[in-house]
């Protein structure tokens, strides 16, 4: 399991807590994910396994504290685990759980029976993940890395032509572009034939590398106008850094089931916020595509997703060549059932490869 390193005003080893404190810090724990408000001495003198005073239970907090494990909200008694004691316990003391044969086999059933495009198989293993979970389903797609099937050109108006692509999966894309005064109709015949004869099999970025340096090299047999219509093409299709970068979020309304304070919603509308204008997409894209499994992000530890202080569990997915080609996960409040979620959303990746591995065209 791949976990960012905590963050926080200081570094806590376990070797620091006795048993002692780990076991009123793991009640402490258990009782925010179970009930998202904070516990005080005496209920945790009756729940912990070694018998202690509440006067006793309150000396471990308050070191507990010092550490910057829990802290006190507001002026309760109580007391709740800070985002680094929660990065510590995941990391340090949480024993995760592991899916059973029968979850395994219904799941993978679920995800097969979408069907071969991948945005469909997304979208089930999104929704399902939201559904097992009672949280917001997120996958983070890269479309520069879907694989091209078809491209053609059709004049709309003497300066502007639709491109149409159509990728190997059976997505089809439709986009708008400049075309150079005075293009003859044959140009963007010859401009189809010759993206067609290059690009078939190719990802975006593959095909425009490609491409550019046939252009450059003065290689492409082909007259100026035709070129400015094909880097036309390439610029269209390559888009922007958000373009290249699809969300699909699943179940955005189970964020609203459990909101106790107006905090609470106040983090849900940033979060609402954040997935709409899809902020930082690219970063947590990045940081999940270097790990072999699941990758935890707690609060402020995530930048995507950092002014609503919820939590993100995803796992990368590959194509049928082993390329990582997006994340899947889920988002929630920071009390989300760690233990639970994390296998579920690794073995979720897992499938998601498997089904599209093995139902789509490696390409070149």
């Amino acid at each position: 399991m791949s976990h960012d390193v905590p963050i926080g005003t200081t570094q806590v080893s376990l070797a620091q807590l006795n048993e002692r404190s780990r076991d009123i810090f793991r009640q402490i724990v258990e009782s925010y994910l179970a009930t998202g408000e904070p516990v005080g001495s005496r209920n945790i003198s009756r729940l912990i396994t070694t018998p202690l005073s509440p006067a006793s239970v309150r000396n471990v907090m308050s070191d507990l504290e010092q550490l910057g494990l829990i802290y006190a909200p507001h002026i309760s008694a109580g007391r709740l685990p800070t985002e680094f004691g929660l990065r510590f316990f995941v990391d340090a003391l949480m024993e995760i759980g592991d899916l059973g044969e029968a979850d395994r086999r219904e799941m993978e059933a679920k995800v097969a029976a979408a069907g071969k495009s991948i945005d469909a198989v997304l979208n089930e293993a999104s929704g399902m993940l939201s559904g097992l979970t009672r949280a917001a389903g997120v996958v983070l797609a890269a479309k520069s890395n879907v694989r091209l099937k078809h491209i053609e050109f059709v004049r709309l108006e003497p300066e502007r032509a639709l491109v149409i692509l159509v990728s190997e999966d059976g997505q089809v894309e439709n986009r708008v572009v400049a075309v150079p005064t005075g293009l003859p109709p044959s140009a963007l015949t010859e401009a189809s034939n010759f993206l067609n004869s290059h690009v078939r099999g190719r990802t975006l970025a593959e095909a425009r590398a490609e491409l550019e340096q046939s252009l450059t090299a003065g290689q492409a047999e082909l007259d100026q106008l035709t070129q400015k219509i094909v880097s036309a093409g390439l610029a269209s299709w390559s888009g922007g850094e958000n373009d290249e970068r699809k969300l699909i979020v699943r179940g955005a309304a189970h964020l609203l089931d459990d909101l106790k304070v107006a905090e609470d919603l106040e983090r849900v509308r940033l979060l609402f916020d954040d997935l709409e204008t899809k902020r930082g997409v690219v970063d947590l894209l990045g940081r999940a595509e270097q790990a072999q499994g699941a990758r935890i992000f707690i609060g402020s530890e995530n930048k995507l997703f950092s002014l609503s202080g919820s939590s993100t569990i995803v796992a990368p997915y590959r194509d049928g060549a082993g390329r990582i080609i997006g994340v899947i996960g889920v988002i929630g409040p920071t009390r989300l059932n760690y233990a639970r979620v994390i296998p579920m959303v690794d073995y979720t990746a897992k499938v998601v490869s498997k089904v599209i591995g093995s139902d789509l065209p490696r390409g070149a």
